[in-house]
């Protein structure tokens, strides 16, 4: 493989496409561990994802020969426009901070992978219910991301690294 900056990206977004392939094949079979393949496939593909952002960032970061042009998190990256403006982090350092785009909405569903799991919160318990409640293993089905939320970001992730990729190029 060259050595090349942008083959990380390319190569990150690739495995993201491969683990949302896996994900729909998750979803048509109907084996027992359907469930703990999707959930395992979501996670692989936001991972890939931000991996693809963050080789998006040392892309930008290289061209530019910017200082910490080699941080390990995409928001060490986003920081780097305040020291050294670029129009390509400006671009995603807006889209990081709008919270209804898909961006922000990416970040954000990384950062969670990271949390410890919840209970949902409950109003105070009549006393004279039973203690041993019975629970759904798929209620964390219903508020997880979809296939084709996740799909429509790799592919602006894509148009937006092919769009910086002709503003960066030196002719």
């Amino acid at each position: 493989m060259a050595h090349e900056l942008y083959t990380r990206t390319n190569q990150k977004i690739y495995f993201a496409g491969l683990s949302l392939e896996s994900w729909r094949r998750a979803e048509e079979s109907l084996g027992l561990n359907a469930p703990g393949l999707i959930q395992a496939e979501r996670e692989a593909s936001l991972f890939h994802l931000y991996g693809a952002l963050l080789g998006l960032c040392h892309e930008i970061a290289g061209y530019y020969r910017l200082p910490n042009a080699r941080a390990p998190r995409v928001e060490a990256m986003l920081e780097l426009d305040k020291t050294a403006p670029s129009p390509e982090f400006a671009e995603l350092m807006e889209l990081a901070g709008n919270p209804e785009t898909w961006l922000a909405q990416l970040l954000g569903a990384h950062g969670r992978l990271f949390e410890p799991p919840r209970a949902p919160a409950k109003a105070k318990i009549d006393p004279s219910l039973p203690l041993i409640e019975a629970v759904r293993v798929d209620d964390e089905q219903e508020h997880a991301l979809s296939r084709e939320q996740i799909e429509s970001w790799r592919q602006n992730l894509k148009g937006l690294a092919l769009r910086f990729r002709e503003a960066l190029t030196e002719w």
